[in-house]
């Protein structure tokens, strides 16, 4: 979930054709999640292969890689590490919801109604360790890099974009800002239609740009600031926030009181938080410093052995992917070679 900042931050619509020769570090796990949902058949079961395993993330994997090599972009994928032990009770809970959602996705598949099906299905989803397995040697094979980061694989890409490494984060949650990203890209890698399994709806969806700065700007808050209003309107590590608090009471807080242990209105509620370990893990988190990706050239038969070969992929499909990579003009006229050599 992360923080969710809504309408309080300024955000600017963009083309993914604006960001095109970027560099950027996406969030693997946060990807991931989204191909399993979404990709399903219409009983909301995911699509597989000749062998019955799963291929859902590997087919929206590779085909959205595709479309942003196409564009030039050079891509880090992170990976979340071992997660801060603030946020176990936050996985448990998720734990719960799915295992909730697969009861009411088997009662739906009973019933007949595919739509409910579909909808519990999505909210179900689980992530496997063979899964990310798959992703990583996906990503190998592409030339794509990827980094496992020691803890929060968004503190990682956040550090990444602060060095200076790559251009930005790209995510759907907001907290590598709260991580001191310069620069947030959301629904970079989506265009179109977004389902949100949780409300059974879809809605439209276009790429934007959040940055750091203007954040701080139109907020009048400081980077320390900052991490207290996301505390206050709840993060993984206190998913429930504080009650009553949204955005507009969050910030008046905040300008009258300054931080968030002298807000007098929250004395009591303060005490069932350790909002000074929070701030440590966004302020101080744990990352490694100095990572330096190494972009390859696409390995194609290994593409083909992998997609082809392991995952009963189209090979006409894969080809025909990869050739639109390779015929592909790169931003600013540089050459394919920067890419592929």
């Amino acid at each position: 979930m992360g923080v969710d900042f809504g309408d309080s931050i300024p955000r600017e619509k963009i083309r993914l054709e604006d960001i095109a020769g970027w560099k950027l570090a996406v969030d693997g796990y946060n990807t991931l999640y989204q191909f399993l949902a979404i990709i399903r058949g219409m009983d909301g079961g995911h699509l597989k292969d000749s062998q019955g395993r799963v291929t859902s993330h590997i087919s929206g994997l590779f085909y959205r890689n595709i479309n942003l090599l196409e564009l030039g972009m050079k891509l880090v994928y992170v990976f979340d590490g071992r997660p801060p032990e603030l946020k176990m009770e936050e996985i448990r809970r998720r734990s719960e919801q799915r295992r909730e959602a697969k009861d009411q996705y088997l009662r739906a598949l009973k019933t007949g109604d595919m739509a409910q099906a579909r909808k519990y299905a999505e909210a179900s989803t689980v992530l496997r360790r063979d899964m990310v397995a798959d992703a990583k040697e996906l990503l190998e094979a592409m030339g794509i890099p990827w980094v496992d980061a020691p803890s929060e694989g968004e503190a990682q890409a956040s550090t990444m974009a602060i060095e200076g490494t790559v251009n930005a984060v790209a995510s759907q949650d907001h907290d590598s800002i709260v991580f001191g990203a310069p620069v947030l890209v959301r629904n970079v890698t989506i265009s179109g239609k977004r389902r949100l399994p949780s409300k059974g709806i879809v809605i439209n969806v276009v790429p934007e740009r959040i940055t750091l700065s203007s954040v701080l700007s139109s907020t009048g808050l400081t980077r320390e600031q900052l991490v207290d209003f996301a505390i206050l309107l709840g993060t993984d590590f206190n998913p429930d926030g504080f009650e009553g608090v949204g955005p507009a009471t969050a910030l008046k807080y905040l300008k009258k009181y300054g931080r968030l242990e002298d807000i007098k209105e929250l004395e009591g509620p303060l005490h069932t938080v350790d909002y000074g370990q929070i701030r440590k893990l966004y302020l101080d988190a744990p990352s490694n410093k100095g990572v330096s990706p190494e972009w390859k050239a696409m390995d194609k038969e290994r593409l083909v052995s992998f997609l082809v070969g392991e995952h009963s992929f189209s090979r006409e499909r894969v080809e025909a992917a990869m050739a639109r990579v390779q015929s592909a003009k790169a931003p600013q006229s540089e050459t394919l070679e920067k890419w592929f050599g």
